[in-house]
């Protein structure tokens, strides 16, 4: 009896030990826009030297991972489609056309950062300046940005920005 005894134990134990589907983070974190104010946003206009005080707030089911921040220029009026109005209402014919100076796309400003969330994080408020370099090429920029959960689910978030002199 005692063996059939300690065979049950061993097998409750393995059956209550081993990790169900709902231990798996099945879901994309969340890049929220709405319960803080965030920043930058949507059309929003710096001039060179300006500083970007961004700030956004990030959620998940489970645990966060990292972000990165990326600002690329959009001279070619290419869309990431990740936001809610992104470039809405911009027409070609009102466009600066940036990129049809040379002089200009040559100094496109491109900012590339990663930064990691303390582990066992469920919810994070990012907050960075950034300092807009003076003399970069002036026109339409992307700032985008990727959050990864620590199961490795991403969510983009693209906001269409504007540099001038």
């Amino acid at each position: 009896m005692s063996l059939m005894l300690a065979l049950a134990c061993v097998l409750t134990i393995s059956f209550t030990s081993c990790s169900s589907d709902d231990d798996k983070d099945m879901t994309y974190p969340v890049i929220n826009t709405t319960d803080v104010q965030a920043s930058p946003t949507n059309g929003q206009t710096f001039k060179q030297g300006d500083v970007i005080h961004f700030t956004c707030l990030f959620t998940d089911d489970k645990e966060l991972g990292s972000y990165n921040i990326e600002i690329h220029n959009n001279f070619d009026h290419h869309t990431h489609s990740t936001a809610s109005g992104e470039e809405e209402g911009e027409d070609d014919d009102d466009h600066d056309h940036d990129h049809e100076h040379g002089h200009e796309a040559e100094n496109a400003w491109v900012y590339n950062e990663s930064y990691a969330i303390p582990a066992g994080t469920r919810s994070y408020t990012a907050q960075h300046d950034i300092t807009i370099p003076t003399g970069i090429a002036t026109g339409d920029y992307h700032f985008m940005l990727r959050l990864t959960d620590r199961a490795g689910w991403q969510q983009l978030h693209a906001v269409a920005i504007k540099i001038t002199e």
